[in-house]
């Protein structure tokens, strides 16, 4: 039987793996774009909406990034970073998201001389804002960025040093995955690790899976964000399974970004059924047009997953989110007590 979307959007939710400049709402990217003088591609709605959902007509990773070049075009202002954090984890609340954790790379948001501390300082105020007023807690990822340089990730890495335990949960590296090797930035995630932070890292993309063995063995990701490729190399993946790294599996912008060909053909199923530790998210709300209830709506249906492997799927995302492990304990319990009425 096919699961109601309602009851999915009704049970407690994570998502580690979602992209601040992603994930804007459009009226917000309007908004700004006036109040900031910027001119956009069009001053159509319809249009514009088409533009940044890039998702939607994309044929790879690359032309997926191009909505990107809008949305960070009005997230050079602590203002709208602010507004754009505390948006974000409004919207998430409000499917009942109970812990998200917000990636982004600093390095974007200075285009207008931000300095990098007031950039993390104005998001984190912003989901700060947004847990006093919504049922939700929330953790930043800095990102380093593979295609910009290796010194770059290295400041970026010093300042996520600088924010541990201020709200900084974890390292991770982005951007364009093929002819930039995440062995490059090791110094960053060699940093990172001496100072006993979380890493996760984007891999097996658009790239196969010597991409993945590099973030695991030259930079020690804690989890692979994607991994739609590790079915290519059976000894990697029993490793993944063995040392329990779970996999941030964003099937909507996998399909989008040419990763899979469908979300039928995702080997998402192969992984839950060989026991590797999978969790479920929404990668880029705006650009792909998703949500975390519509992520999980669509991997039942098309994975066919009945209501007992959706709790399995979300307490394993919930097991894998960069908490200390007594916050991590508490919060399992609760989600535990409210999974037991489904």
């Amino acid at each position: 039987m096919e699961i109601p979307r309602e009851l999915l959007k009704e049970i407690p939710k994570a998502d580690l793996h979602v992209h601040l400049d992603g994930s804007l709402r459009v009226s917000t990217l309007i908004d700004l774009a006036k109040k900031q003088k910027i001119t956009l591609p069009t001053s159509n709605q319809d249009d514009l909406t088409k533009l940044v959902k890039s998702g939607l007509n994309c044929r790879n990773l690359t032309e997926y990034l191009q909505g990107f070049e809008v949305t960070l075009s009005v997230m050079q202002e602590a203002q709208a970073l602010y507004r754009i954090a505390y948006e974000l984890a409004e919207d998430a609340a409000e499917e009942n998201i109970w812990y998200m954790e917000v990636r982004f790379s600093p390095i974007l948001h200075i285009q207008r001389g931000l300095k990098l501390t007031t950039i993390v300082d104005s998001i984190l105020e912003g989901l700060q804002g947004a847990e006093r007023k919504f049922n939700i807690k929330t953790g930043i990822i800095i990102c380093g960025m593979r295609n910009i340089n290796p010194e770059t990730s290295l400041k970026l890495a010093e300042l996520a040093v600088f924010y541990k335990n201020k709200g900084v949960v974890g390292f991770d590296l982005a951007g364009q995955e093929e002819n930039y090797p995440a062995k490059d930035h090791k110094e960053a995630f060699f940093l990172i690790r001496k100072n006993n932070i979380n890493t996760t890292a984007h891999a097996g993309e658009a790239f196969g899976p010597e991409s993945i063995h590099q973030a695991l063995h030259d930079c020690g990701a804690h989890r692979i964000g994607h991994g739609t490729h590790l079915y290519e190399d059976g000894d990697l993946l029993n490793y993944v399974n063995d040392h329990r790294i779970p996999l941030e599996i964003c099937l909507t912008s996998n399909v989008q970004t040419g990763a899979a060909k469908t979300i039928e053909t995702h080997p998402f199923r192969f992984y839950y059924d060989y026991g590797l530790r999978v969790t479920i998210n929404t990668d880029n709300r705006l650009v792909s047009d998703t949500t975390l209830t519509d992520e999980l709506y669509l991997v039942a249906k098309h994975h066919n997953l009945n209501m007992d492997d959706l709790k399995s799927i979300i307490l394993d995302g919930f097991k894998s989110a960069f908490l200390p492990n007594r916050a991590k304990s508490i919060m399992l319990n609760l989600v535990n007590d409210k999974l037991k009425k489904y």
